[in-house]
């Protein structure tokens, strides 16, 4: 079962969540918060670093990570997007698989309706992973990408056996 490290960027809070499994089941494995404060340029290294430091400690097959959404603040969006960026070369650095979803793309996955509420997701993240309790929002929402990822990926992969079944 493929391990799958789901990223929520942000510049003070960036969520991870880390399943294994894929689209017809999966199992929670870890989740939390990177916290940053102080000057913009260190909060972008320890994002880095602590994402270095995940991935070497879990070892996740793939990473998903949830695309910027830019509302009206251009400032925050940009500030979004160099987070998003330090996430994704953390990854990268490593030669690890990765993929990109909209906020909106999430929300389908895992409700059905993309125009799902935060109380929604993360209801459904709670009951596909088994989980009780409540999760940091930023934990839930990485727990969703990454479980997005899961069932993107098993459709792929049934779209690529029926191509190749068809081919025969």
């Amino acid at each position: 079962m493929p391990r799958i490290l789901g990223i929520d960027p942000g510049s003070r809070a960036t969520g991870f969540g880390l399943i294994e499994g894929d689209g017809a089941g999966a199992s929670y494995l870890s989740s939390g918060v990177i916290r940053t404060s102080g000057d913009f340029a260190p909060r972008l290294r320890t994002i880095f670093l602590e994402l270095q430091q995940l991935i070497a400690a879990h070892s996740p097959d793939a990473v998903a990570i949830e695309q910027v959404f830019v509302q009206r603040n251009v400032a925050s969006a940009l500030k979004l997007g160099q987070a998003r960026g330090a996430a994704i070369c953390a990854a990268a650095v490593l030669d690890l698989p990765m993929a990109e979803y909209a906020p909106r793309t999430i929300k389908q996955a895992l409700t059905g309706s993309g125009g799902a509420t935060k109380d929604q997701v993360q209801q459904m993240v709670r009951q596909l992973l088994s989980l009780r309790g409540t999760l940091q929002e930023d934990a839930s929402d990485a727990l969703a990408v990454a479980l997005c990822h899961a069932q993107q990926a098993r459709l792929s992969e049934r779209v690529r056996s029926l191509r190749s079944g068809a081919a025969r």
